[in-house]
């Protein structure tokens, strides 16, 4: 990174103001700065690659999972500082009610925020691949949704683990198709999300943990990771055993601070929510099927609790029940 910017972001942090927490503007220019956007220059067989592998996981989810899946009407390839404007207001709906709680902040807590959620949101650019965004927390009017490749970090890791850059990309595309296909299947899991999150993030600004929020929120997101896991190994059309074991390496691999890192953003938490919910589908869909599994969208009721993610025969036996 040249040291010009490094001097853009600083002073872009430096300039923060405003009477929040984080001066979102300045949040996205620093890290932006920060975040080298990578090439966006991708040719028409590009561009049709990823209208084709979407399509045909929309058509494969379906066909495999017995559901409708909705897709967003854009489906947008971004470079990083795309996927950073995209996000930054994501990240800003999210912080609301926090900051409302918290009411006005002195100048320094604000640069040191902005500071912070700069590095953050440059992390996550240069890493995430692909994301289905339900816009959790937002204005009714403004509730769409959204579905984003990020093409410089797709290229870059496909070349990093030795992959076929073609059947990468199609594979993020099956897994954030899934999610598509999750929320259109439950329309009350946004609903359910957010009263979680909102419930969470009250508490963590009067200085207090819900832990029952937290673990139910927990389990909601363990659920969804788990059951795309499980609808991707019967839908996606080729061998996966060599992408999930090379991306579990890079998960785990890396230097000792970009490993520190990963655990303070959580993404070690993302990681355990996969096996865990991957566990638990395993086991439902061999001892009854995909089908079966699907319940889990009947209804909030319908999730696992904490002990029967674990348990999954006593979750096969409470949905038999409510037969």
């Amino acid at each position: 990174m040249s040291r010009v910017n490094l001097y853009r972001s600083a002073r872009a942090v430096a300039g923060a103001s405003g009477e929040h927490a984080i001066d979102w503007t300045a949040a996205a220019e620093a890290s932006k700065a920060l975040t080298p956007p990578g090439s966006l220059d991708i040719d028409e067989a590009d561009r049709a690659g990823y209208r084709a592998d979407v399509r045909d996981a929309r058509r494969e989810i379906e066909r495999v999972g017995g559901v409708d899946v909705t897709l967003p009407d854009a489906i947008d390839v971004h470079n990083r500082h795309h996927w950073i404007d995209a996000n930054v207001t994501t990240f800003e709906r999210v912080m609301t009610p926090i900051e409302h709680e918290l009411g006005s902040f002195p100048g320094i807590a604000r640069t040191i925020n902005t500071g912070t959620m700069s590095v953050l949101l440059g992390y996550l650019g240069r890493n995430v691949l692909g994301q289905y965004d339900p816009l959790l927390l937002a204005e009714s009017a403004d509730r769409t949704h959204a579905l984003y490749f990020v093409h410089p970090n797709i290229v870059r890791v496909a070349e990093q683990l030795d992959l076929d850059r073609d059947r990468f990309r199609r594979w993020i595309a099956f897994h954030e198709v899934t999610h598509a296909a999750e929320f259109a299947t439950a329309p009350w899991l946004s609903a359910h999300l957010e009263r979680h999150v909102e419930t969470s993030l009250r508490t963590l600004s009067s200085g207090s943990f819900d832990a029952n929020a937290f673990e139910t929120l927990d389990v909601a997101m363990t659920v969804v990771e788990g059951y795309a896991e499980l609808l991707m190994d019967h839908a996606f059309d080729q061998e996966t055993g060599d992408l999930r074991r090379k991306l579990d390496d890079r998960r785990q691999g890396g230097s000792p601070l970009q490993r520190l890192f990963r655990r303070l953003l959580g993404l070690g938490l993302k990681r355990r929510q996969y096996e865990r919910g991957k566990r638990f589908f395993e086991t439902v869909a061999r001892k009854r099927d995909l089908a079966f599994a699907g319940r889990v969208w009947n209804g909030p009721e319908a999730l696992p609790t904490a002990a029967e993610l674990d348990a999954p025969a006593q979750w096969i036996d409470r949905m038999d029940e409510t037969r």
